[in-house]
């Protein structure tokens, strides 16, 4: 059998389309979904059962549809949620929607596309002339589809120090994938904790470790020592950015602080920038980019994901009492201290060394953005010159249309690709009101295809 479209990945990327083709496809069409997670749709951010893991987004922006803005927080009040418009909900309940949305639109069985819910890992793909492109299973099976959508994920970034430095006894006591909750078991109650990365992940495992019943120190290390910040309590009205004409970083960024510190919250200036966010990312040179990701992307991050209120709370209170220390500093070294560990590391903007220790390191630095060393599937693809990296690592290449673009720049016929593999070309792409116009968009533009019936190699004429 070959697909009208196959949907490669288990996230929100991938539910996010494919509810959309569900939407969009005439009910003659045929979908396939492959992915290896069992939670599809879910992934690790909303698979948490965590009451304090919330979303950093209110609910009323938080809908599946871009064009049916009210859908999450309507859902929220048929499951007796109290939650309003401005509230943060829980994840948990956010995966439960995206769960049911997706339940929903596949019960009219007559009346939609075929889908079928592959389990298995894409390892490997292959053009064909008239079937499209031919996917290899890690179930030895095979799967054939005219039109694709790469909406993987991302993997976890590597820990921020040289290999050589590493005490291999140190290891056993490495956690270096925090969503596998099953470390938290082991810890003892007063053990003392390091957290490489100081951002959302950071939070909820300190949230998480609390809840847990953990009551030692927790120690918190990166570059710049930099902690998000919150939402207020009451949402600042989005205020329209007076941005400067020159697309120099530092004038774009000057313009933003003047006009913060000539009286508007900068909550506000910081959301009323989000729409023209994707375009003004697109109209910088690739030095400009470039500088941004060296010198403001910090600052951008803790500023533009920013963290529920009562969560805040709690994480303040936690670094008024001594509980948490934030470090700013390089990581130098780690070697075995007894039955933990002992890190040195670089105080930032000097030389001076300092040292703890821990029971526990925990990798928190987050996502790389570029998904393809973790992959299989894409490493393949590049390998065969189907896909390539974009000019500064931050993903695939891919055109204003989501189109994936070979090495030599040319749009290739079917293949598209959703999510954090297009941040090179869309920048603002991880976030679901983003990802979620993507998803309407790569839905109408397949099924347009399909309704044209062109054939496979003509597709992008």
């Amino acid at each position: 059998m070959t697909y009208d479209v196959a949907v490669v990945g288990s996230g929100f990327s991938a539910i996010a389309l494919t509810i959309n083709l569900l939407r969009f496809l005439p009910s003659s069409a045929s979908i396939a979904v492959v992915g290896d997670d069992p939670g599809f749709g879910r992934g690790t951010a909303y698979r948490t059962e965590f009451y304090l893991h919330r979303l950093n987004v209110p609910a009323a922006r938080m809908s599946a549809f871009p064009d049916r803005p009210d859908d999450f927080v309507e859902w929220l009040r048929r499951q007796g949620r109290a939650v309003f418009a401005e509230d943060f909900a829980s994840r948990g309940d956010y995966g439960l929607y995206l769960r049911d949305t997706l339940a929903s639109l596949l019960r009219p069985r007559e009346r939609r596309a075929h889908v079928d819910f592959i389990k298995a890992k894409a390892t490997a793909c292959v053009e064909c002339e008239r079937d499209g492109l031919v996917f290899c299973l890690d179930n030895t099976g095979e799967l054939k589809a005219r039109n694709v959508v790469l909406a993987l994920g991302v993997g976890n970034a590597d820990l921020p120090l040289p290999a050589t430095r590493i005490d291999r006894d140190v290891h056993s006591r490495i956690v270096e994938n925090p969503w596998r909750l099953g470390w938290l078991s082991r810890v003892g109650r007063e053990d003392e904790i390091c957290i490489f990365g100081s951002g959302l992940t950071m939070i909820d495992q300190v949230l998480s470790l609390r809840a847990q019943g953990h009551r030692g120190r927790i120690h918190v290390l990166s570059r710049r020592g930099l902690v998000p910040h919150a939402h207020p309590l009451r949402r600042a009205a989005p205020v329209p950015p007076e941005l400067a004409e020159s697309r120099e970083i530092s004038a774009l960024l000057h313009a933003l602080r003047r006009q913060a510190r000539a009286g508007a919250d900068w909550r506000g200036v910081v959301d009323g920038l989000r729409p023209q966010t994707q375009a003004l990312w697109q109209s910088l040179s690739r030095d400009q980019r470039s500088r941004f990701l060296r010198h403001a992307l910090a600052w951008w991050n803790i500023h533009r994901h920013r963290i529920a209120p009562d969560v805040s709370a709690r994480f303040d209170a936690l670094l008024k009492d001594g509980t948490v220390t934030v470090h700013a500093g390089f990581l130098q070294s780690l070697d075995r201290e007894g039955e933990g560990a002992g890190i040195r590391y670089r105080k930032r903007g000097t030389k001076e060394i300092v040292s703890f220790r821990a029971d526990w390191i925990v990798n928190c630095t987050g996502m790389e953005r570029a998904g393809i060393g973790h992959s299989p599937l894409l490493r393949a693809m590049r390998d065969r010159e189907m896909i390539a990296m974009d000019d500064l690592g931050l993903g695939i290449s891919v055109d204003a249309q989501s189109r994936v673009v070979d090495p030599q720049g040319k749009p290739q016929p079917g293949l598209f690709a959703a999510g954090a593999l297009t941040a090179g070309q869309f920048w603002e792409i991880t976030a679901v009101p983003d990802i979620r116009v993507q998803a309407k968009a790569l839905a109408e533009t397949i099924a347009g295809d399909i309704a044209r019936n062109l054939p496979w190699p003509a597709r992008i004429a």
